[in-house]
């Protein structure tokens, strides 16, 4: 792979940071050494001297006060080394990837730590996408990533998607109006970048099946196409055993994927990490070095602590927990939805994720319904135009997240929507408008209870809820 013809003017144009440098090189020497290099505060000079935090089952994570001064202080822009190595190895027995053993120059696996999936998706993009870039995604996607691509100035072209994911055919005809032998031109304007989420889409929890992964790597080959997995729900999979992802196919070393534990650990950690080629995860750290530096030292120790605590099999223990609650949130949301709303609106079980996209029927756009009608009824969710590629397109769609919700908060729900359904039956004639207006007073009042405190209503409203 020639990563080099990936790269944005600016991404190339990244130099090592001499300083952060010399901070990894002195972290790394033994402590007889005198150094006057790092601009580093003394640690004696901070307020905190140590801590314990109490896990759930009872272990305690323990910083004393050599730990503490550690955990407060500077620290590698890539990740501290164990957490690196604890990760790096999961990566390993997770998705088993061909380029585990590569050469750097082949593209062997590497990571990075960063903060949450987020700013690792961020610098992916400053580092691949130019202004005027064609760049692939299956929209409706994750909000985030069109916030972030679009003021890069590139072109976004919608692969076609259904419950089960990208399209592959829909991507081989998007892709036939370019020539694979035009590729490595000068000047070509043959996409050079994929982006989807595999499982557990957001905001659709549509997920990819293997079959449609092996075909849409296999266009990638053929065009050349570095593909981004962004899959922060890949641990939130309802069934087993879970898909194979893109970088457990990546034979040639085209694959960057984003991990986040926002979903299985705490979303206020700010932990994420970005795995695949070597020369490419490189330009991501040195992005790091020239803006966050790193990811918090304190909380990447905590976490550390407690994986290594934990072990592998305890990890996936924690992670089966974490499945069984939203599986048993999403089938309490999706037996509410099928009692009092199945006449009004269209869903898919999701296999994956925290999320139900449910298509009003009747309503072309639900931006109205939503920052109206159901605003007016306290209701706070999200209309689904924000994840559209022009988000003012009518969009007939809302998502509702099934996180916070008890089954119980849905059993109350499912008495009053019958209740207010008949008092909706009542109140309007049987015209077809006023027929509509009593199936969105019905769809408003059960999204309130069911959702209540998950949603929010624009790109610009809470961000941290669409993630």
């Amino acid at each position: 792979m020639n990563y080099a013809r990936f790269l944005t003017a600016v991404s190339a144009a990244r130099k090592p940071s001499p300083i952060r440098m010399l901070t990894e090189i002195q972290q790394r020497s033994p402590p007889s050494m005198i150094s006057l290099a790092a601009g580093a505060p003394n640690p004696n000079t901070f307020p905190f001297q140590s801590c314990s935090i109490q896990v759930k089952n009872g272990d305690m994570l323990t910083f004393d006060e050599t730990m503490m001064k550690r955990a407060l202080q500077y620290s590698s822009s890539s990740g501290i080394p164990e957490l690196l190595t604890w990760m790096k190895n999961l990566q390993k027995n997770l998705h088993n990837p061909p380029t585990a053993n590569y050469s750097a120059e082949k593209g062997q696996m590497d990571m990075c730590v960063t903060t949450g999936s987020q700013e690792g998706l961020c610098k992916v993009f400053e580092m691949l996408v130019n202004p005027g870039d064609n760049v692939l995604l299956d929209a409706p996607t994750y909000s985030g990533t069109l916030a972030a691509l679009q003021p890069l100035g590139c072109n976004l072209i919608n692969v076609p998607s259904d419950q089960h994911g990208m399209i592959p055919g829909g991507l081989k005809e998007v892709l036939s109006r370019w020539d694979p032998a035009d590729v490595h031109k000068p000047h070509s304007t043959v996409p050079r970048v994929l982006y989807t989420i595999p499982n557990g889409g957001n905001p659709t929890g549509a997920s990819m099946t293997t079959q449609r992964k092996r075909e849409v790597y296999e266009l990638a080959r053929q065009y050349d196409l570095l593909i981004i997995e962004d899959d922060p729900y890949y641990f939130l999979q309802f069934d087993k055993p879970w898909a194979p992802t893109f970088l457990s196919m990546d034979v040639d070393g085209r694959i960057i994927r984003t991990d986040s534990f926002s979903k299985i650990l705490s979303s206020g950690l700010r932990i994420g990490f970005v795995t695949g080629p070597k020369p490419l995860v490189d330009r991501v750290v040195l992005h790091i070095q020239a803006s966050t530096m790193h990811t918090s030292t304190f909380t990447q120790l905590m976490v550390s602590q407690l994986l290594h605590g934990w072990g592998q099999e305890g990890f996936l223990n924690h992670i089966d927990g974490v499945i069984e609650f939203y599986r048993t949130q999403r089938d309490a949301m999706l037996s509410s939805a099928d009692k009092w709303l199945k006449d009004v609106a269209e869903w898919h079980s999701p296999a994956a994720g925290m999320f139900l996209w449910i298509k009003v029927k009747g309503v072309a756009d639900t931006q109205k319904l939503i920052m109206e009608k159901a605003m007016e009824k306290e209701v706070l969710l999200v209309p689904g135009g924000v994840f559209m590629i022009n988000s003012s397109d009518p969009c007939s769609y809302v998502r509702a997240a099934f996180s916070l919700s008890t089954p119980q908060q849905i059993d109350e729900v499912k008495k009053h929507t019958h209740t207010h359904t008949c008092k909706c039956s009542h109140t309007y004639t049987h015209t077809h408008t006023n027929t509509l207006e009593g199936n969105k007073c019905t769809f408003s009042f059960f999204l309130h209870r069911l959702s209540r405190g998950s949603l929010h209503s624009s790109r610009n409203l809470c961000e941290e809820y669409i993630r």
